[in-house]
């Protein structure tokens, strides 16, 4: 049992290369091997959103505050709210983040695979996409 206390885990800037925006990430678990899962709490500030992306094991988030969006490629984009959870199945291409106008902050949850990791990051969104017009 490992036990990490709240005060020892520091909040983190989201790397500018697979992320538009501000946004701030608090790790909640990386699992040692040979337990593969990963979380962490995700806080998009308005108008901040991953690039597109997909996960060899799939994802799950779940929306804790705010008001946010949700896209797969080729279907339309959807709007997330506190108390809402998606499963993304694996390969799926896709992204998330925060309306143009509210924060939102959601727990994502995913597995590594030990040959392809755990995220496959692509090209950042478009504004045409970002704001449902793609």
């Amino acid at each position: 049992m490992k036990l990490t206390r709240a005060r020892e885990v520091a909040t983190v800037t989201a790397p500018a290369s697979y992320f538009t925006g501000t946004v701030y990430q608090v790790p909640i678990v990386t699992a040692p091997d040979p337990a593969r899962v990963n979380a962490a709490s995700v806080t998009f500030t308005p108008g901040a959103r991953t690039n597109w992306h997909t996960h060899p094991l799939g994802q799950t988030l779940h929306v804790v505050s705010g008001t946010g969006w949700f896209q797969t490629e080729g279907e339309a984009r959807i709007e997330i709210h506190a108390g809402d959870t998606i499963f993304i199945p694996p390969g799926e291409r896709h992204w998330h983040g925060a309306t143009a106008t509210q924060m939102m902050t959601h727990i994502a949850i995913h597995e590594r695979d030990p040959a392809a990791g755990h995220i496959t990051w692509q090209e950042p969104v478009s504004e045409k996409d970002y704001l449902g017009e793609g």
